[in-house]
């Protein structure tokens, strides 16, 4: 009889892979070998590699289509467990000329991703001598979320949202996109006009469904996301608000044909947070 090494499970048997069973590899490993599965952690084994650490995670993100645009919007908060890990973190990224990405999740993991998908995007700019196109960039995006998957599995996981103006589209006032991304590298196209990503996107896309219309103008966008965000922010305590005693307001980034992808000014934001603070002053279901 031969014994496994130290620290070692001993290998399957052959009258396992015989008998009878169900046909998903799934139960199958689960009933045999549960340790190989990423999600389980069976008595006397060690946890996944993320569970026991606190890392920053990053959340909410909105993004709305407007009348000849699109708009991408973050809270500032990242949280470790139940504790504020950050009040001031920037979610939403320009990446080129007429695209931005906002990131939930593993914060350290997603900061790292954005970056560098800015950084491939320049570079087939420099290299081919002309932009990806809108499809070339999400594709792109998707492979990089795709090659994240053992992290994921591990618990680092990171959900980014894509926005961008469709430069070739033949309608700019149409031209305004969305695409939302699973763990997987899996990419989908939003059709309705708006998303939001993150542990507040729930209360966030049910304000967006009500306040929102693609027929708005910029002003009105802006104004919409804000809102949103508040909301998602009154529900989910790990979305922060806006914190009028340290200055810090929402990111939001508009892309459109004339500007391209340009981060709105902190005075802008300001402002209308302060609009938006005082009606829920009076009104707090807004």
């Amino acid at each position: 009889m031969t014994f496994p090494e130290p620290g070692r499970r001993a290998p399957v048997g052959l009258d396992a892979y015989l008998a009878p069973g169900p046909s998903s590899f799934t139960d199958f490993v689960t009933a045999h070998a549960p340790h190989l599965l990423p999600a389980q952690v069976p008595d006397g084994l060690p946890p996944r590699a993320g569970a026991g650490l606190d890392v920053p995670h990053g959340t909410t993100i909105v993004a709305l289509v407007f009348d000849g645009g699109v708009v991408i919007a973050g809270d500032r908060r990242a949280t470790s467990g139940n504790v504020i890990a950050q009040r001031d973190i920037e979610k939403v990224f320009v990446t080129d000329a007429y695209s931005a990405v906002g990131i939930a999740g593993s914060a350290g993991i997603a900061l790292e991703m954005v970056r560098l998908f800015s950084v491939e995007l320049e570079h087939y700019e420099k290299i081919e001598g002309t932009t990806l196109s809108l499809d070339g960039k999400a594709n792109k995006l998707a492979s990089m979320v795709r090659g994240n998957l053992g992290a994921a599995m591990q618990g680092f996981v990171v959900v980014p949202l894509f926005a961008g103006f469709d430069t070739d589209a033949p309608d700019p006032s149409r031209a305004g996109r969305i695409v939302t991304y699973d763990a997987t590298g899996g990419r989908y196209d939003e059709l309705l006009g708006y998303h939001s990503v993150g542990s507040g996107s729930v209360f966030a896309k049910s304000a967006l469904k009500k306040r929102h219309s693609v027929d708005a103008d910029l002003p009105t966008t802006v104004r919409t996301a804000i809102e949103a965000l508040y909301d998602a922010a009154d529900d989910d305590s790990a979305t922060g608000g806006p914190d009028l005693t340290r200055r810090l307001y929402p990111i939001v980034v508009s892309i459109t044909a004339a500007e391209g992808a340009v981060r709105r000014p902190d005075a802008e934001i300001a402002e209308v947070v302060a609009q938006v603070v005082a009606g829920r002053t009076e009104n707090p279901g807004g």
